[in-house]
């Protein structure tokens, strides 16, 4: 008979052993921890360690050399602190440090390595920045800034010096220009030999540049037209061709009728007549200077001896007496075919012309009316003389 009292040694369905009761003092103890797998000696190796520790440095340079490079590129394409266009000037010789550190120094960029560097990247196979004076735009960011002064596009200013001028009238205004540099010729070139045009130029350019090029244009000019010139003219030399060009310049303004006053001259040289122009009377007197704007021409300075005199002397001047332009030497070199051998103011701003003394004589008279209508001087006579200091054409056999 089984005793009812009596424990079961096992337990029904968890399939253990017998629970074994533990005193207080043993389950206080700490179970043992299974120790950690050991690291293989691979990896404990000093080189691995290393390794591990430069590709670890190495990706932080490169993310921090990206990182950088990025902005360095964000802040070259970015608009600039300039708040105003200003002109920069990038003086010959300058290397890009100094450029940067004018840029900056001039508030045109916000820091100067960042150009320095970004713009060294850009410029490659020989390309530098190029001398002259820029304008640079407001907010203009880095990279405008680098193709403005890549391209050399700089500054050009501008001096005009208008046909009929003198070697010395010249001369001064290119003194005055305070953008030219460098000191004029201690002798002047000959008269005629600088072409009238408006030259332009970036600021310091030398005035002997100017002049240097001044001449070779004129050269030039006068060559390509005198080949173009009508042979049955009176005239045989280059020098000559340019003396009547001189002459006719400074007759008259207009365009449309340079070459009829040509006809006239060539037609008087033609004959033997005195040229009888009063501006070579007016540069045998004042020269190169000029004859002041408030001194008239007097019958006395008619006869007034001087080689530039036409009224006394036959043939042409000396030299010219200006520098002519294109239009008075083409007028020259291919005249009017006309019988005129005289012609006098119309009080338009042109002339009026004749083939005979009387016809002059008469178109003279009217332009002494003209004259003293608006209180001039009707002594003055704008053109070839009237009465006795006319001269008249030999009489043909």
């Amino acid at each position: 008979m089984s005793d009812t009292n009596h424990v079961n040694d096992q337990p029904a369905g968890n399939g253990r052993g017998p629970i074994i009761p533990k005193s207080p003092n043993e389950a206080l103890k700490p179970e043992r921890v299974p120790e950690p797998p050991r690291r293989s000696r691979k990896a404990r190796s000093q080189l691995i360690i290393f390794l591990n520790f430069v590709m670890t440095m190495v990706v932080g340079v490169c993310v921090a050399a990206i990182a950088g490079f990025y902005y360095m590129i964000s802040a070259y394409q970015e608009p600039g602190p300039l708040e105003a266009n200003t002109h920069f000037m990038v003086r010959p010789g300058s290397g890009l440090a100094e450029i940067a550190t004018n840029l900056e120094r001039n508030g045109i960029v916000s820091d100067a390595r960042i150009f320095r560097y970004v713009t060294a990247t850009y410029l490659r196979g020989g390309e530098t920045l190029k001398a002259g004076e820029y304008e640079i735009k407001a907010r203009a960011s880095m990279k405008d800034i680098m193709e403005v002064l890549e391209s050399g596009k700089s500054i050009l200013y501008s001096v005009v010096l208008p046909e009929g001028l003198t070697v010395r009238q010249m001369m001064l205004r290119l003194a005055e220009d305070t953008v030219l540099e460098g000191d004029l010729p201690a002798e002047l070139p000959p008269e005629g030999s600088l072409r009238p045009d408006t030259y332009k130029f970036s600021r310091g350019s030398k005035r002997s540049d100017i002049i240097q090029q001044m001449r070779v244009a004129q050269q030039k000019m006068v060559d390509q037209i005198w080949e173009r010139r009508d042979p049955d003219l009176p005239i045989k030399t280059k020098e000559e061709f340019v003396v009547l060009a001189s002459i006719v310049e400074r007759e008259t303004g207009k365009e449309d009728e340079r070459a009829h006053v040509a006809s006239v001259f060539i037609n008087r040289l033609q004959k033997g007549m005195r040229l009888q122009s009063d501006p070579t009377i007016v540069y045998g007197i004042f020269g190169g200077e000029g004859k002041p704007s408030d001194r008239p021409i007097f019958k006395s300075d008619l006869a007034r001896p001087t080689p530039y005199n036409t009224y006394q002397v036959k043939g042409l001047p000396p030299t010219p007496i200006s520098n002519p332009g294109r239009a008075a030497l083409e007028a020259v070199a291919n005249p009017w075919r006309t019988n005129d051998l005289y012609f006098v103011a119309d009080g338009t701003g042109g002339h009026v012309f004749a083939a005979t003394l009387e016809e002059h004589n008469a178109n003279v008279r009217r332009w002494r009316r003209i004259e003293s209508e608006r209180a001039a001087n009707p002594e003055v006579v704008d053109g070839q003389p009237d009465g006795e200091e006319a001269e008249k054409p030999p009489k043909s056999n």
